[in-house]
């Protein structure tokens, strides 16, 4: 927070008639949320200037009232986003700050802006304005992570690599098709946001404190003019309901453990045991102590980062959970977690769609670093570890032999290499067909990477004319 907070010496706060003393400023500091709602503060005067609108539509307020307050807000939105606003502790959050400020300058009208409303229906409208833009960014930052995929897939769409279960090679990819695979991932992501602004974007203000107002308020006219879906229908639900934070970080909890899943992956692969790819240097770190050392950084920090977003998850929801019926000041520690769970998010996709995206080359010079792709070393390790077996049992089924049976032939033919320390395709027909008389001379084509991969030729298989399928139809989504 870039501008100042300062504490006021006389009590000025918008409750303060029933108290007998002021409230201490231990208690002051305890309970005040200006420290992190003031980003707020847009979406506050948004909010503010529909209700007075509206509040002047009905005849509730004049119309000169409004046509000062709404220039007062939007002069002090100025303030704000020029850093000269000074914020108050004595006024508790954002809300109060600005009130304050606008009767200042406007005087009575300022006073006025408050009819019909509470703080209650005031600060979950304020926070549904947020996060509904903050959805969209989220939204855009997938697309861009996206993007990067896509073009790194398109540049390795036939790059065969060993696809792995349990961590053990079991038949070969493409390295498209890999991170294909993350690309579905974050598809679906997309789709959980689009679904959580479709659950939030519905306006709780006219809810006033729980029980709604007697003032003749158009909530209606409100929700057109913020442009909610409708309102919230029930004003116990509209003021106390969290539901909407705690689905946004939901589904930022799911991206984050897909892209920790993709970062464990990175991880092990730019390992010189692995050697599949290199992290271009500026997201990455050296040793205080060892010289040699290439620390993926970014990785393993979005791999931790998934945590936090979780314990923001939890938190939310513990918050949520003892809550009766309506509002409670419980309900203020929801915007922290709700904040760095976005803060955190944004910039991870941010990060990540850079960290993947190919060298700029330029006149065949390489002007920027980017992620690369060690080929060799992928196909190499593909070649290890028998990925080829199964298409040998396929082989036989197709030559008119049980699945079961052709099973049995092929582990015992692995055995048998395992022990000669050779691969499959380096076993002589004769010896192949000890284990299966099946077997002819057209088995080798079988058992090389490519004719495995180019065999997968459906759609969602791995056959390098099925990657290069699947992304035109993503880039052909991305542009709707």
């Amino acid at each position: 927070m870039t501008e100042k907070i300062s504490a006021l010496n006389k009590k000025d706060t918008s409750w303060s008639g029933r108290f007998n003393e002021p409230v201490a400023e231990l208690v002051k500091k305890y309970t005040a949320s200006i420290g992190f709602d003031y980003r707020l503060a847009p979406y506050d005067i948004e909010g503010s200037i529909a209700h007075a609108r509206m509040l002047s539509k009905q005849g509730i307020i004049s119309a000169a009232d409004f046509s000062a307050i709404e220039t007062g807000l939007l002069e002090i939105l100025a303030e704000i986003n020029a850093g000269q606003f000074e914020w108050s502790l004595d006024l508790e959050d954002v809300h109060l700050n600005i009130e304050k400020r606008l009767t200042d300058k406007i005087g009575d009208a300022g006073k006025r802006l408050h009819t019909g409303r509470s703080r209650n229906d005031q600060v979950t409208t304020d926070v549904r304005l947020w996060l509904r833009a903050t959805c969209q960014q989220v939204i855009a930052g997938l697309v861009n992570l996206q993007t990067s995929l896509l073009d790194l897939a398109e540049a390795n769409f036939d790059t065969v690599m060993p696809g792995f279960t349990h961590l053990q090679v079991a038949q070969p990819v493409t390295f498209g098709h890999h991170l294909m695979a993350y690309y579905e991932m974050l598809k679906r992501d997309i789709s959980r946001f689009e679904d959580c602004q479709k659950r939030l974007n519905m306006l709780p203000l006219g809810a006033a404190a729980l029980a709604g107002t007697s003032y003749p308020i158009d909530r209606e006219n409100v929700a057109a003019s913020l442009s909610f879906s409708g309102v919230c229908e029930n004003s116990l639900d509209a003021v106390s309901d969290r539901d909407f934070a705690i689905e946004f970080t939901f589904a930022a909890s799911t991206v984050m453990m897909h892209l920790s899943r993709l970062s464990e992956e990175l991880i092990l692969w730019s390992s010189p045991r692995f050697a599949f790819i290199d992290i271009a240097d500026r997201f990455c770190t050296g040793s205080s102590i060892m010289p040699q050392k290439k620390n993926p950084d970014v990785p393993e920090l979005v791999r931790g980062k998934t945590g936090r977003v979780y314990g923001h998850l939890t938190s939310l929801l513990t918050l949520m959970k003892g809550q009766p019926l309506a509002y409670n000041k419980d309900n203020q520690e929801d915007k922290e977690p709700l904040f760095d769970t976005a803060d955190t998010l944004l910039v991870t996709l941010e990060i990540y769609a850079d960290m993947l995206r190919l060298p700029v080359v330029e006149n065949g010079v390489v002007v920027k670093a980017g992620f690369t792709v060690n080929k060799e070393n992928m196909r190499q390790a593909a070649s290890e570890g028998f990925a080829t077996a199964t298409d040998l049992a396929d082989y036989l089924v197709k030559k008119g032999m049980p699945f079961r049976d052709a099973h049995e032939a092929v582990a015992l033919a692995v055995r048998y290499a395992v022990d000669q320390k050779v691969d499959l395709s380096d076993l002589p027909l004769a010896k192949l067909q000890e284990f299966a008389q099946e077997i002819g001379d057209d088995v080798y084509a079988v058992l090389t990477l490519d004719g495995s991969l180019n065999s997968r030729n459906h759609i969602g298989g791995t056959a390098p004319a099925q990657v290069k399928a699947a992304i035109a139809r993503a880039r052909k989504l991305i542009e709707k």
